[in-house]
């Protein structure tokens, strides 16, 4: 039966990983797969989660299903955190979901029940794993520019140009904030564009908000969603709190839709159940039930606020950090725009032959097309890295 079975294709993150724990160099860093890890190079438990997990042990009498939807209260919870008082709310649902990626794949396959012949808008670049799941749900993915790889920032112009050419049959999606893998985000005037575009054209918004809390603020992260969101007749969200509360492998995430009616809305969240009936069934409990124990304690949530405007500003120090090094290392302000970049991650122009050399000279690995890891990136290797990254730049 399986005789004819191709090898699957290695992921091109989660790969690096295992080249880079049987690397031999005396000094290696790996600025690959996204997580945060603090200056002892540990991704640590939150002290919020820590308190709402003994909770849970404490008071937790059963483990037993919880639904097909996952926790309502989780669900609410997390749209007062992702939408605020935002207008549509009163025609908002969600799911949860094992992750944002979860989240995505159910939204995908719903959008794929309505519309077969949907084509999936995703920016160029984008996260690696948005056209996989896009295409495996039986989308059409095409890309829209984005990117400048001179400017290394957001070419607007040209983005909104192309968004001026979608129509009822498009799904646009956009990084909420922190965009993965370059780092450069869209302005809110891009965002109010967008909207304007959506109400007038009729392509549906799909937003992937994964690092809400680590651009800016929880507030000020979510300010372009919620506009859009405040305006559009119908959206899209997927949510994810693996990186904002550290949970990455309790995969908690979250699905959220917005018709323009509840009842459609509500419609729409029965089909995504039954795709999710037909996969995983139930979603999993545990990180979902901390983050719920966390939003819903008032003294809970604002040193759980605290802790993410910690996270946040050692990445700021991070890439603040690394701009002077290059800069007193090469004697030139090239990587400057590290400092205009937002959350985790940064492409900074590396050709696939200097990315060969990183590694295996250096010992320093990062993903293909130049995406480096701040927030994985402790101060004490910064001068290495500056090193080593001037060495495959002259």
């Amino acid at each position: 039966m399986f005789s004819d079975l191709d090898a699957a294709i290695q992921d091109p993150i989660l790969s690096l990983t295992s080249a880079y724990q049987q690397d031999t160099h005396s000094q290696k860093i790996n600025l690959g797969i996204g997580v945060y890890r603090n200056e002892l190079g540990q991704t640590p438990v939150l002290e919020t989660v820590k308190v709402a997990e003994q909770h849970l042990f404490e008071t937790q009498m059963t483990k037993a299903y919880v639904g097909l939807a996952g926790c309502e209260y989780f669900n609410e919870a997390m749209m007062d955190l992702v939408l605020g008082h935002n207008a549509s709310r009163a025609r908002a649902v969600a799911v949860q979901t094992p992750g944002a990626s979860g989240a995505l794949r159910l939204l995908a396959d719903v959008i794929a029940l309505a519309t077969p012949s949907a084509t999936v808008w995703l920016s160029d670049l984008s996260y690696v794993n948005h056209a996989p799941i896009m295409k495996a749900a039986g989308l059409r993915v095409a890309y829209y520019p984005y990117f400048d790889r001179t400017t290394m920032q957001v070419n607007e112009p040209a983005m909104l140009n192309a968004f001026a050419k979608l129509g009822k049959d498009d799904v646009l999606l956009l990084h909420g904030c922190c965009h993965n893998p370059t780092g450069a985000d869209i302005s809110f005037s891009a965002w109010k564009s967008v909207t304007d575009m959506a109400i007038k054209q009729g392509f549906l918004p799909l937003i992937d908000l994964a690092y809400q809390g680590f651009a800016d603020g929880i507030e000020e992260d979510a300010a372009g969603v919620r506009y859009l969101a405040e305006h559009v007749p119908a959206y899209v969200i997927a949510s994810s709190c693996s990186k904002n509360f550290g949970l990455y492998r309790e995969r908690t995430g979250l699905a959220i839709i917005a018709s323009e009616t509840l009842p459609q809305s509500q419609l729409i969240k029965g089909r995504i159940i039954e795709c999710a009936r037909s996969t995983y069934t139930m979603p999993p409990d545990h990180g979902a039930a901390i983050v719920r124990f966390i939003l819903e304690n008032d003294a809970l949530k604002t040193q759980w606020l605290s802790e993410v405007s910690t996270m946040r500003t050692r990445i700021k120090k991070v890439r603040s950090l690394l701009v002077n090094t290059m800069q007193e290392t090469t004697g030139t302000a090239d990587f400057d725009f590290i400092n205009q970049h937002k959350g985790m991650f940064s492409v900074i122009g590396t050709t696939t032959q200097q990315i060969a050399r990183l590694k295996n000279e250096f010992g320093i690995y990062l993903v293909e097309g130049g995406r480096i890891n701040l927030a994985g990136l402790r101060e004490s290797e910064v001068p290495y890295l500056a090193l080593s990254l001037k060495a495959v730049f002259q």
